[in-house]
Order: structure tokens, then C-alpha cells, then sequence
């Protein structure tokens, strides 16, 4: 069991097997992403990073919403500076998300609203309860979705995005599905197992080949096409003369289990 993730008031963080929990736990403020609570997870993604042992992240919540987004009190006669230091945090979080090598999958009851559904559309992949939904509606109070828009729309198609952003009407869970935003929809007692299903199936696989596949599934992205083959090609090239892949290649010729070594 790793122990180099401390939790923290306002988030749980929990450690075992190779799998790391990060729990929102402000249920009371329906799990709102204070400047505490967005600093704590901050930390914590730092220490996930550089902790070898951690293969797989959940990000879950406690009580019945996900996050309803910012913490609004805390918005309420800020200077421009203490804004932008706001969102600059908040932005730096999800960009974690993006940069951790290890998967994120987010564990989604409940409403995910403004940053909170921000938070969802940064990670790697999405488990929804079918009484989930999803909404960006900032606009409703004269506050533009605008850092949400970013890994909303490269999660979802720009229209569909735009109807969100521009009318904050919520989506179901099943909507989302259907644009692509989560992965699964499942009842909400099957939540717990549909989530491990994907971190089984992330474990049995190469550590590193998880990590240099995330890393270049994301650099690839924002390039076009000939420049995306080339970037992908150098990637391949250096990940087919590392240990691991020899040794899975080896392995299924054998028609024997691999072992991993993150080399």
C-alpha cells in the first residue's frame, strides 16, 4: 500500500493495490471546488506523479451531488487578481488530470455542474450512474462556462457543446453517453463494479506502455493529421524497443501470461 498521498479535509485520498481514490468530501457544500478543495487535489495529483506504485485513479464523491462547480461564496467581491488566481488553480487541476501518466476514470453519481463537470470531461474516462447529469450553466448567472468549454468541447462535438454552454440546460447521463462524454452508464449499485472492470483491465496491462499511450493520445490531439503520424511514429518506435513491449510480444507468442516490469 502507497502512503505518499495524504489525505486532507475536504478530500479523501486512499491508496490500495495499485488503485488511488481521491474522494471530493464536502457532501454538506455539494462537494464544491473551494480554493481549499481544488489546492488539496492539486497536491495530491503532484504526489500521485511521481508514486510508481499508483497504476490506476478513481475520482469519485461523497453524498448525492458529484460537484456543483466553483464555490459561488467564495466568488462574491473578488479583486481581478484574486479571479484569475482562482481560475488559474482551477485550470492547472484539470490539466493535471491530462498530464498524470496514470489513468483517471471518474466514478459520476448525481449532478456535475460548471467546474464540476469540467472536472469529468478532464478525465480519462468516465462511469456515470444512469441519475447522473451534466450541465454547464453559468450563463444562467451571467458567468460564461468558459474554462469548462475547453475539455467539454474535446470531449463532445462542438454543437452539442454549444447548446450546453449557451442554454445550461442539464444532459442525462444517458445523453452524455450517446455524445460521448462518459464512457458507461450503469444503475447506481452497479457504479462500484463497472469502475473496477476498468481498472482491472488498465492493471493488466504494462505500466509504462499505459503511461507513454496516455501521454500520446493527448500530444496528438491539437495536431493534424502528417504531423500527428510523425509524432505517433517517433512515440511507437521508442516504446517498441522497450522491455515491456518485448517481453508482451514474447509472451503472446509463447502463449504464456507477461511479466511486467515498467521497463
Amino acid at each position: 500500500m502507497s502512503t505518499a498521498v495524504a489525505s486532507g479535509p475536504m478530500l479523501d485520498v486512499r491508496t490500495q493495490g495499485g488503485v488511488c481514490r481521491l474522494t471530493l468530501n464536502r457532501p454538506e457544500k455539494r462537494n464544491a471546488l473551494s480554493r481549499d478543495l481544488l489546492e488539496e487535489l492539486e497536491c495530491a495529483l503532484v504526489a500521485v506523479a511521481k508514486d510508481a506504485s499508483i497504476r490506476v485513479v478513481v475520482l469519485a464523491a461523497q453524498g448525492p451531488v458529484f460537484s456543483s462547480g466553483h464555490d459561488l461564496k467564495e466568488m462574491t467581491a473578488c479583486t481581478e487578481g484574486q479571479f484569475r488566481e482562482l481560475f488559474t488553480l482551477c485550470s492547472r487541476v484539470m490539466q493535471q488530470l491530462r498530464r498524470l501518466p496514470q489513468p483517471v476514470i471518474a466514478r459520476v453519481h448525481g449532478l456535475a455542474t460548471a467546474a464540476g463537470c469540467q472536472l469529468v470531461a478532464a478525465c480519462d474516462l468516465v462511469v456515470a450512474a444512469e441519475d447522473a447529469a451534466f450541465a454547464t450553466p453559468g450563463v444562467k448567472i451571467g458567468l460564461f462556462c468558459t474554462t469548462p468549454m475547453v475539455p467539454l468541447v474535446r470531449a463532445i462535438p462542438a454543437k452539442p457543446a454549444l447548446e450546453m454552454l449557451l442554454t445550461g440546460k442539464p444532459i442525462s447521463a444517458a445523453r452524455a453517453y450517446e455524445l460521448g462524454l462518459v464512457n458507461r452508464v450503469v444503475p447506481a449499485a452497479a457504479l462500484d463494479a463497472a469502475v473496477q472492470e476498468l481498472v482491472d483491465a488498465i492493471l493488466a496491462s504494462s505500466p509504462l506502455t499505459v503511461a507513454i499511450g496516455k501521454a500520446a493520445f493527448y500530444d496528438q490531439l491539437g495536431l493534424e493529421e502528417s504531423a500527428a503520424y510523425s509524432r505517433a511514429t517517433d512515440v511507437m518506435t521508442d516504446n517498441a524497443l522497450r522491455r515491456d513491449a518485448q517481453e508482451g510480444i514474447a509472451a503472446f507468442l509463447q502463449k504464456r501470461p507477461p511479466q511486467w516490469k515498467g521497463e
